[in-house]
Formats: C-alpha cells, sequence, structure tokens
C-alpha cells in the first residue's frame, strides 16, 4: 500500500504545521483541529437541518389519503372535454355549447414540433427526472422564503397536471407539498407518454378565433391556425407551446374573436420558446429565421360559426334532451326509481340532483349525441320560412327606461315537426323565425291550445272504436248545450247543419257533433286514451272536459303531430325523439332510443278516421286547398284547428310515410288576421305548411311521396245502410233517398233493418211541409215518408223537423198541418190573360189548395175543372168561358166563390134543331167532352215542387158536381200551366243561397264551418251567440 493513498485515518491524523499565518503564530495541529470541528458541525447541521425539512414535509402530508392506480387515473384522466352533436347519417353538426372548449387527442397525433416545444420551454428534464427537479425545487422554495422578485417556478410537467387534475388553485406549502407527492406517485405509475398526453389534452392556451376559451393542443391547433395538431408547423408549435404560461395574455384574439391589434407579447414570448428549442437542438439556425419570418397575422384561421351560431335551435333541443336522457341513465346507475317513491319533494329533489349531475356530464365527458335530424332537410324548411311571404307581422310602440318610445316587430311566428312514422324520428322541426328575436321552440316547448285537431284524435276515433259512431252514422248539427257548463256550443259560423253523417261532420268539422258525440264515450276510455297519445304531462286535473274535443287542451307542436302519427301505425303510437343514441368518447353506448308502441286505438278505428281524414283534403273540406298547394301528391290525410278568436291555427297531415304539423299565431296570443295578402288565415297556414313539405320533397322525394297508399287492416267492409238511423235501409228509407254506403269496422256493422220511417200523406202549406190531417182532402195530399220521432232520443228536445237539412227535401216532417179553425175568404186576386187564369196566395196560413170551377157558355152552371195544391203554379190554362177559384184549408173547409173572370167569349148558346138523330150524335159526343175534360182536370197537377217524390194515387178522380146540378157544359180544354214562377214558392231559400256562398268560402277562405247547409227551410234556426266557439 502506497504512503500516498487516501485514508480515514490520514485525514483524521494529527500533522504538524507546514506555514504561519501572518500576524498569527498558530501551530499546524491547531489549525487541523479547527478545520475538524467545522465540518463535523457542518455535516451535523446538514443532518439536522434535513431531518426537520423532512419532518416539515411529513406534516404538510400527513392528512392526505394515498391514491390507487385506478383513482389516480380517473382524475387524470378526467378532463372536460366538448361533447359532439351529430346530425342523422353520421354528419357533423357541432359542438356541445360549454365554458372551455377541448377536443382530446392521443400523442401519436400530436406534431413532434409541438412536443419539442413544449419539452424546451416548460421541462427539460421531463424525460429525466421522477416527477419533480431538485435543483429547480430549490431554486423555487428560494424565491418563495426570499420573497424574491422574480419567481421562475419549478413545476415539471408531471406537476403541471397534477395540479390541474388532481388539486386545487390555492397556493400554499400544504398544497405544494402534496403536489410533490402526487407527482412522484404518478411517476411511479405512469409512463412519460401518458403524462405527457394527458398534459398536452389539458393544458389551457387563451382563446380562439370565435373568442371561445379552449384547451388541448388539439383545440389549439384547430381554433387558432385551423389545423389538426398533427399538421403544425415549427412557428405554430412554437407560438402555442408559449401560450400556457399565460393563456389570456398572450392569446392574439380578443372574446369577440377579432384579432388583437397588438400581441407582441406573445410573439416575444413564442422567441423564447424558439431559442430553447435551438438551444436544446430541436431546431437549427435556418429553422429558427424561417420561423421568426412566418406571417401568424395571414395565417391565422377565420372564425367559425359554432354549432350554437349556426344551429341554436338544435343545439339547445339536443342539450335538453340530453339532460333527460343522462339523469335517467344516471339514476338507473343509482337503482333510484322514482316510481317506487311516494314523497313528490323526495322526487322532486333527486329529479332536479339528477338533472344537475347530468348537465355536468355532458360537459365534461365528451359525448357523441347522434340525432334524427336530417341537415339537407332541416335547412331547407329553414330556408322556406324565411321565404315566405305571407306572414303578418305587426309592430308596437313601447316605452324603454328612459322614458323614449320606439316601434317594435312583433313577429307571427310558427312552429312544425316532420315525423318519421315508421320510427317516431323527428326529421326536421321549425323552431321559429328568429332565434334573436324568440329562443324558445315553437315546434317542441310552446304550449297552444289546439282547436279542431282534437275531433278526429278523441271524438272520432274512440267513436269508431266504441261503435257509438262509424262514418256513415247520422250525428245531428242541432241546438246543444253542454251539460254540466249550462252552455250552448256553437259551430265555427253559429249555425246548424241539420241530421249530417259523422262523415261530413268531421270533414267540414261540426263543433256541435264533436260534444255530443263525444259524450258517448266512457270518461275513463277518453282519459287513458289521452295517456296513450302522449297528453299526460299536458292535461289538467280531471280532464277530458267536455269541451276537450273541441281544442281546450294545451299542446306542443310536436305533441299533437306525434298523436296523429299514431293513425299512420294501425292505432299504436311511437315516441317521438330526436336524439338517436348517446355514446361516449370510446364509442361505449350510454342511451339508445327503443321503439316502445303504445296501444292507442284498434287498427279498425284508426283507419276509419285516416280514411274520414282524407275527405279534409276534398272539397268542401276544410283542407281543401292543400293539395293544389303541394308540388306532389301523395296519399295524405289531414285536419285543421282554429281556436277561439282565432289565436291560433293548426294543420296536422300524415302519409304512410311521415306525419308533419304547423301551428301559426302570436306569442302573446293577439288573434291573427283573417284575411291578409288576399288569403284567409287558414290559407295562409295551410300555404305554409305545403311549402315545408314541398322543401322536404326537394330533398328527399321518396320519403314525402310514397307510391303506396295506406293499407286497409282486416275487419274493415264496405255496407249499405239507410243513413238516417245507421241501420239496414228499407224500402221507405229507399224511397226518401237515405240509403248510403261507407266503410265499417266489421264488429259495427248493423244487422237490423231501419224502423225510423213511416208512410204518410202529406201537404204543403205556406212553403212547409206537414203531414195531412184526416180531413184534409185527398186532391191535396200527396204520399210520402216521415220519421218517426220515438226512433230517435236525440229529438226529446223539439221537434225532429228542425234536424232536416235542405237536401232532404222527400221527407214529411213529423208535424200535422196548420189549421186556423176558420173557413178561407174568399179570393180577391183572380184574374185571366192570355188564355191564363191566374190568382195570388190566400193569406190565410193553412190553405192547402185550391179548386177551379167552369162554365162554357152563359146560363149553363160551373163545374170544378181542376185542384191545384199550393206548392203548384197558381195557374190554370183552359178554353174560353167563365171561371171562379176557391181555396181549401188544411180541414177540407172550402171558401166561397171568387169574382167571375171571363176568358174569350162568354154568350148564351145558338138553338139547335131537334132532330133526334143528330141530338143522340150530341149527347154521345158531348159526354165524351166530358170525359175528356174531367181527365184534363185532374191530370193538370204539376209536382217539380213537391217535397216527396210519391204521388197520391186517390188524387185523380172524377170532378165533384156542382152543388145546383145544370145541363153539362162544355168542357175547356188544355192543362194547369205550371210555370209561374213568381207565384211558386222558391226552391232556393235564404238559407241555401248563403250555404252556396259559404261554400265558396270554405274553398277560396277556409273557413272550415263556413260550408254549412243552414237551418231547414222547414224549421227554425236556432242559433245561439252566447257561448263561445272553438273552430274548425
Amino acid at each position: 500500500m502506497s504512503e500516498d493513498r487516501f485514508s480515514l485515518k490520514k485525514l483524521f491524523q494529527r500533522k504538524e504545521p507546514r506555514y504561519v499565518l501572518k500576524g498569527v503564530r498558530v501551530t499546524s495541529n491547531v489549525f487541523w483541529n479547527l478545520f475538524l470541528i467545522i465540518a463535523i458541525l457542518g455535516i451535523v447541521g446538514a443532518a439536522f437541518a434535513g431531518g426537520a425539512g423532512a419532518g416539515y414535509f411529513a406534516s404538510l402530508v400527513q392528512d392526505e389519503p394515498i391514491q390507487s392506480f385506478e383513482q389516480m387515473e380517473q382524475s387524470i384522466y378526467d378532463y372536460e372535454e366538448a361533447t359532439e352533436i351529430y346530425f342523422a347519417g353520421e354528419e357533423y353538426l357541432g359542438d356541445m355549447p360549454s365554458p372551455l372548449e377541448r377536443r382530446e387527442v392521443d400523442l401519436e397525433d400530436i406534431s413532434p414540433h409541438l412536443i419539442d416545444a413544449v419539452i424546451a420551454t416548460e421541462d427539460e428534464y421531463f424525460f429525466e427526472h421522477n416527477g419533480i427537479v431538485p435543483k429547480a425545487l430549490f431554486r423555487a422554495v428560494y424565491q418563495d422564503f426570499s420573497n424574491a422578485s422574480t419567481q421562475t417556478g419549478g413545476s415539471t410537467l408531471t406537476q403541471q397536471l397534477i395540479k390541474n387534475q388532481l388539486l386545487t388553485s390555492e397556493v400554499t406549502h400544504d398544497r405544494k407539498a402534496i403536489e410533490i407527492l402526487l407527482a412522484l406517485r404518478t411517476e411511479n405509475f405512469f409512463a412519460k407518454e401518458d403524462i405527457l398526453e394527458a398534459y398536452l389534452n389539458i393544458v389551457p392556451f387563451g382563446r380562439d378565433a370565435s373568442g371561445q376559451q379552449i384547451a388541448g393542443a388539439q383545440s389549439a391547433a384547430q381554433g387558432i391556425f385551423g389545423v389538426d395538431a398533427s399538421d403544425l408547423n415549427i412557428p405554430q408549435a412554437a407560438f402555442i407551446a408559449g401560450l400556457p404560461q399565460s393563456p389570456f395574455a398572450y392569446t392574439p384574439f380578443t372574446g369577440d374573436g377579432e384579432v388583437k391589434e397588438d400581441f407582441e407579447a406573445a410573439l416575444n414570448r413564442m422567441d423564447i420558446v424558439l431559442n430553447s428549442m435551438l438551444s436544446k437542438g430541436y431546431i437549427s439556425e435556418e429553422e429558427l429565421k424561417e420561423a421568426n419570418d412566418y406571417d401568424f397575422r395571414a395565417n391565422f384561421t377565420e372564425p367559425e360559426p359554432s354549432s350554437y351560431e349556426a344551429y341554436p335551435f338544435i343545439t339547445d333541443e339536443v342539450r335538453n334532451r340530453a339532460v333527460d336522457k343522462l339523469a335517467i341513465v344516471l339514476m338507473e346507475e343509482d337503482d333510484i326509481d322514482l316510481s317506487e317513491i311516494e314523497d313528490e319533494s323526495r322526487v322532486q329533489l333527486l329529479e332536479n340532483r339528477y338533472a344537475e349531475e347530468a348537465a355536468k356530464a355532458l360537459q365534461r365527458n365528451g359525448y357523441r349525441i347522434h340525432t334524427t335530424i336530417n341537415k339537407e332537410i332541416y335547412d331547407a324548411q329553414q330556408q322556406a320560412v324565411a321565404d315566405y311571404e305571407y306572414f303578418v307581422d305587426r309592430t308596437e310602440e313601447v316605452t324603454s327606461e328612459d322614458g323614449e318610445t320606439e316601434e317594435v316587430s312583433i313577429l307571427e311566428e310558427t312552429g312544425s315537426v316532420l315525423i318519421d312514422n315508421k320510427t317516431g324520428a323527428i326529421i326536421s322541426f321549425v323552431a321559429g323565425r328568429d332565434y334573436d328575436v324568440q329562443n324558445y321552440s315553437h315546434a317542441t316547448q310552446s304550449i297552444r291550445h289546439t282547436g279542431s285537431t282534437m275531433k278526429p284524435l278523441l271524438t272520432y276515433a274512440l267513436g269508431f272504436e266504441t261503435g257509438s259512431l262509424q262514418p256513415a252514422f247520422i250525428t245531428p248539427d242541432t241546438p246543444f248545450e253542454y251539460r254540466h257548463a249550462g252552455k250552448t256550443v256553437n259551430n265555427f259560423d253559429f249555425r246548424h247543419s241539420g241530421l249530417i253523417t259523422a262523415r261530413e261532420a268531421l270533414v267540414r268539422s261540426r263543433n256541435v257533433p264533436a260534444v255530443r258525440e263525444f259524450y258517448d264515450v266512457d270518461y275513463e276510455t277518453a282519459q287513458q286514451a289521452m295517456f296513450n297519445y302522449g297528453f299526460e304531462d299536458f292535461m289538467a286535473l280531471g280532464e277530458p272536459f267536455e269541451g276537450t274535443p273541441l281544442g281546450t287542451l294545451g299542446l306542443s307542436t310536436e305533441a299533437n303531430t306525434s298523436a296523429f302519427s299514431t293513425f299512420a301505425n294501425d292505432g299504436k303510437r311511437l315516441e317521438s325523439h330526436i336524439i338517436d343514441r348517446i355514446e361516449t368518447a370510446d364509442g361505449d353506448v350510454v342511451f339508445e332510443q327503443e321503439q316502445n308502441e303504445v296501444e292507442v286505438i284498434s287498427p279498425q278505428a284508426s283507419y276509419l278516421t285516416l280514411d274520414v281524414m282524407r275527405d279534409v283534403l276534398k272539397s268542401p273540406g276544410t283542407g281543401s286547398a292543400v293539395p293544389g298547394y303541394l308540388n306532389f301528391s301523395a296519399d295524405w290525410a289531414g285536419k285543421t284547428g282554429t281556436t277561439q278568436d282565432v289565436k291560433d291555427a293548426w294543420f296536422v297531415a300524415l302519409n304512410p310515410n311521415v306525419t308533419q304539423g304547423i301551428w301559426l299565431g302570436y306569442d302573446d296570443s293577439t288573434p291573427i288576421d283573417q284575411q291578409a295578402y288576399g288569403l284567409s288565415y287558414g290559407q295562409r297556414t295551410q300555404k305554409l305548411w305545403a311549402a315545408l313539405a314541398n322543401a322536404a320533397h326537394e330533398v328527399d322525394p321518396d320519403l314525402m311521396a310514397p307510391e303506396e297508399s295506406f293499407e286497409s287492416p282486416g275487419g274493415i267492409v264496405s255496407a249499405t245502410i239507410c243513413g238516417l238511423s245507421g241501420k239496414l235501409a228499407s224500402d221507405l228509407c229507399r224511397e226518401a233517398g237515405f240509403v248510403t254506403t261507407d266503410i265499417f269496422d266489421s264488429r259495427y256493422v248493423p244487422t237490423e233493418t231501419d224502423d225510423s220511417l213511416q208512410r204518410v200523406d202529406y201537404v204543403t202549406v205556406a212553403g212547409g211541409v206537414y203531414k195531412a190531417l184526416d180531413s184534409t182532402p185527398n186532391e191535396f195530399t200527396k204520399s210520402g215518408v216521415s220519421i218517426d220521432e220515438d226512433s230517435f232520443d236525440f229529438a226529446e228536445d223539439g221537434d225532429i223537423s228542425e234536424y232536416i237539412p235542405d237536401d232532404w227535401n222527400n221527407l214529411v216532417p213529423d208535424r200535422e198541418a196548420p189549421n186556423n179553425g176558420k173557413t178561407p175568404g174568399s179570393l180577391q186576386s183572380v184574374s185571366s190573360s192570355n188564355g191564363n187564369v191566374s190568382w195570388n196566395n190566400h193569406p190565410d196560413g193553412d190553405v192547402v189548395g185550391y179548386r177551379i170551377y167552369y162554365s162554357a157558355e152563359e146560363g149553363s152552371s160551373f163545374t170544378k175543372v181542376g185542384s191545384v195544391r199550393w206548392d203548384e203554379s197558381n195557374s190554370y190554362s183552359g178554353s174560353q168561358g167563365a171561371y171562379y177559384v176557391t181555396a181549401v184549408d188544411s180541414a177540407g173547409r172550402e171558401s166561397s166563390r171568387s169574382a167571375e173572370v171571363i176568358m174569350g167569349t162568354y154568350s148564351a148558346p145558338e138553338p139547335v134543331e131537334e132532330e133526334v138523330p143528330e141530338e143522340n150524335n150530341q149527347d154521345e159526343g158531348q159526354d165524351n167532352n166530358d170525359s175528356n175534360a174531367n181527365d184534363n182536370a185532374n191530370n193538370n197537377t204539376d209536382n217539380n215542387n213537391s217535397a216527396p217524390d210519391a204521388e197520391n194515387e186517390n188524387n185523380q178522380q172524377e170532378p165533384e158536381p156542382d152543388p145546383e146540378p145544370e145541363p153539362e157544359p162544355e168542357q175547356p180544354e188544355g192543362n194547369n200551366n205550371v210555370n209561374n214562377s213568381e207565384n211558386n214558392n222558391s226552391n232556393a231559400t235564404p238559407e241555401e243561397e248563403e250555404e252556396d256562398e259559404t261554400s265558396n268560402e270554405v274553398q277560396s277562405n277556409d273557413n272550415e264551418s263556413a260550408n254549412n247547409n243552414g237551418s231547414n227551410n222547414n224549421s227554425n234556426s236556432n242559433t245561439s251567440n252566447n257561448a263561445n266557439s272553438t273552430g274548425n
């Protein structure tokens, strides 16, 4: 062993001094002892300080629980990520709005330049340290305790990740100690690449070109330069890498998305990054120079509208529905079933709690929400609304807080929904005209009264289901009162149509039959049907009410349209929906819409209702204008709707593929203008509905115009019945013309023969048809058919004649002819002219006809030559001679003779030679003349204006002889003239003429109830104006 080899023994061995300090004489042994003492004290002090530091560190982290790998993994990768929304067909719509936009990206899809820039700037020893860098840490501690003006920090990327994901943002020694502990533990659990990837996905980078706050490399690359993170070049990467130190100070964009006039601070920071990259060998001098010459302002991306800006209504709708769906998922995960909780307050509390959790999850978890919205159809329909020229917008003056007045525009709003019948998917919707003016959806959120669109859903579908109605059954449109409210049920036009079929009542949207027949539907049946239609959330306590079929129920456009789609699915309703499924970022399905069918009515009742609604789009239906507005043909069935005071207008229609519903009105429920642009409100509503359908057809003709028609299910048959009673037709029913053929549910085809009619003799008096009295002369009666009132319970409050429509003019009302108990006075207005005897009607109201008497020569007796009923022409055409006329009343009483009138010459006969053979021949000829005259007199009546078409055979009889028999006069030739329109009662009553006008109005002005037969000319129209009417 060498003498010069170092050893501890030599180190502590005493040596002689080799030199003497100037001014101080100390031996070498003293100097060495002093050195040893100082060294030992230093080591002991360092050990003590280290122990104290370790103890202090332990005291800071002693309360921090030790996290497992799984817990740390969940926390580290639980960073807020934008939820994406997709149109149908996997077409990207945009991100769900959130305060921070972030898009996850794999490390392998990030540009190496950005990784180099971050490592060089933020943590040059990242791939070497174990989570912390002691030198940097000591420097940071020194700066902290010395309160140095420059604080360089000592956090590694690992520590920054921990700070952002596992800890709060507070700055304390405790938090810093925990940060160090967790950083060391993270490095122990995770690979460097995993830590770096997580960091690059969570670090904030300021704002993007739209002013949206962004985090993560992918959002930064796209939001600042419009490229993916994988495509960043050196200057772009250096610029982005410099932002995290102070994201909002260095961001080049303002909160409005404008490029800052001066972003020199960001460029200076970029220079630091580039120089760090150069010094670490990541780039060359040449690359540095090129980066410094890069024109950043020219290469910033242009602002792009967010999904919220481009599709605000869809974004809002999807967010609201996604929260609802996710809340249910979260409750199911926690085994919570709200239906088992009786405490309503607790139910509400849980609903609110899970809704909040769902909203947070939606904002953080980066879901992929796949919708049913067809982008092209949606865009086309929005454009159709924008291009529609027939909205009636109002202006109002409002006073601001400072007292100034200004005019504001009040938009006439609309909402529509287009549903796929086979799935319930909402293909498209129109939520409103301007999101900035009104941002809630008129398609899904606005609740409006539904008017007559409820009639097919409630009265008719349920009546067809229970058998109380079939399309051909008669339903009275006559004066009627609500049973409980005590108010009159009015039609839209305040008129009544009498006895009409259920088909006609729905096609013409009559209110009275809808209310009257709804009483025959069991309450529980009606209520359950409303639940099944999807109305439960919209129903008031105790609903349905008496007026519910007229649209007192408020619904969204979606709910109403969805209910109508039931008729396209054999009576089953599929839940309408916009969200098809929700997935995690990894593709795991969190929610998926199920096809749950709810049976509302039978296929037979569904088809009958649908078939009747087909006629709504035909004349005189209230939707007859629609086919003319469409650019294509399909098997459409639909229903219009109008509410009280025309505050809401509706049209809902379906074909085998789709159902489309539309609402029109004002948000403040101001009445709609009934006429504008030369169109009625109904026409404007239907024209807009057609514009939306046409827009969808241009995009997808096969969807909107299927070649197939609705198919009839089994159990539908065609049958011929007596339309008056709904029973099989009798001979009298055929004679009266009440036989009708229509389709039926085979369960309800009648098996009994009609017995509601009876044969009667009748007369016409003063324009009215009445049953003849027993004493009414047969010559003035006809044989007809009358209703047996005992067969109809709806006639209990009045005469059955009040129910007879005008076009049932061959039916005799069940009422006796009037009888004033007096013999008619003589006629005062008999005259002759141009070979005719004429007279005016007798003023008495019980006169049933007139008798005409004739004398051929002076001195000869008068003989009755004809009888004219009241409803025939008041004239008689005959030969020259003298005539008088009498009036006969319903009891058979005959007036005295009128003044005689002369036609032609009237004189005594020439003497006749008494030659027996000649006299015999003359008598024989006279007998022949008498016979001809009598035949003519009995055949001179014309029945064109008679009520029934059955003729009384007894009317053809021999004339009665004059009370004082005289020689038979020469009989006149000719027949009764029946073309005197002045004296004859007109066929067209005022009500009928008005019906023609309203019929035209139906076709041109869409007044659903205007095509009214009016009150029967044989009855009193009982129109009450004391109740509000919900219209067509």
